[in-house]
């Protein structure tokens, strides 16, 4: 008899750098698939680990592979106080997406540190990890990964948006779900944030009080990315050597290039948007938290932009994770390739066992 039952972990790193979200799920499938959340926390980076993974793109080959070591056993230290501090048993697995490196699917490349085998013994649980690696070898972009998940458990809505470390939006068209990365978000607005002393901007408020730049404006509008057709991602390589170049000009002024780049932000998500006040736009990721950003994006659109309980805007990310493990232990599809550009849907992940 099928199972309908799991009881997973999803574990999320993004890039910008918050934390690593630990989410203890409980999926069930009936006529379509449900999830409830039991448990969930993020545990926020120390500022040694943020610049260890900020900077980890530099390091050489055997300096990656010491990080890869140290912070597989950092996860495992996170992932096993979770579980026991929640006095969590019967686990079918834990589903780690690592924390990421580089990627370059142009080249035929994508690092997620965190997934290295003896992750699985140290939790003393099966780990499912490292989805993004297969589908890049399909000719895919490995990425995003997340609107599996929106088609399965968020159907009702007509477009996800995801306002991390980068805005990446997912919606049915012709029948077919696609996906793709939009624009850089956190990575930036946390960048410029923490050069005035602070983890992010609460709410977008340095960025309310700064002034709109019609220059800087037209500079960001001109970036290459924003002429490619979907499926296009993005990665971190991209903000350092196509945003940052731009914005650095103007860095006399940092609450008006984190207003001016907010403004950018809502107007490149609104280009890819339906305006249709029978839309409905579920947005997560820490940008949903930016009053100021989502101010912007309704007045833009007349699409109902939905935020959701804070649980959900938290670890979405971090739900749909664990329900990849979930997909790659009944061995169903979790990786669409009308989202990635692979050469087709596959099932993705590599299984260890403790």
């Amino acid at each position: 008899m099928e199972r309908n039952e799991y009881k997973v972990l999803g574990i999320m790193s993004g890039t910008s750098l918050d934390g690593v979200d630990i989410a203890w799920v409980h999926f069930t499938k009936g006529a379509h698939w449900d999830f409830k959340i039991l448990k969930a926390e993020t545990i926020a980076y120390s500022n040694s680990w943020k610049e260890k993974l900020s900077t980890a793109f530099n390091l050489s080959p055997i300096e990656l592979m010491e990080l890869d070591e140290k912070y597989t056993d950092y996860l495992a230290d996170l992932i096993t106080a979770f579980i026991q501090k929640n006095k969590i048993e019967g686990l079918d697995a834990v589903c780690s997406h690592g924390h990421t490196i580089k990627h370059e699917p142009e080249n035929g490349l994508t690092l997620q540190i965190g997934n290295l085998p003896h992750l699985a013994e140290l939790v003393e649980e099966t780990v499912i990890c490292d989805f993004r690696v297969q589908d890049v070898a399909l000719g895919g972009q490995g990425a995003p990964l997340v609107p599996i998940g929106d088609e399965l458990l968020f159907a009702q809505y007509t477009y996800c948006l995801n306002l991390g470390g980068f805005a990446n939006i997912s919606n049915k068209k012709e029948g077919v779900r696609i996906a793709y990365d939009i624009c850089a978000v956190n990575t930036v607005l946390n960048y410029y944030s923490e050069k005035l002393g602070f983890d992010y901007d609460k709410a977008g408020k340095i960025a309310r009080s700064g002034k709109f730049n019609p220059d800087l404006n037209k500079h960001l509008e001109t970036l290459a990315f924003y002429k490619l057709a979907s499926p296009k991602s993005l990665g971190i390589e991209w903000v350092n050597t196509s945003v940052l170049p731009v914005l650095k000009d103007f860095e006399e002024d940092i609450p008006s290039i984190l207003n001016t780049y907010c403004q950018h932000i809502a107007s490149e998500i609104v280009k890819n948007i339906k305006d249709d006040p029978e839309v409905e736009v579920l947005v997560t990721g820490g940008g949903a938290f930016n009053d100021f950003l989502m101010e912007l994006l309704q007045q833009k659109t007349t699409a109902k932009i939905f935020i959701p309980i804070s649980e959900i805007i938290n670890f979405k990310e971090a739900v749909i994770f664990g329900f990849l493990g979930v997909l790659k232990l009944r061995e169903e599809i979790n990786v669409l390739s009308s989202v990635t550009g692979a050469e087709n849907d596959h099932c993705a992940g590599l299984v260890y066992d403790p």
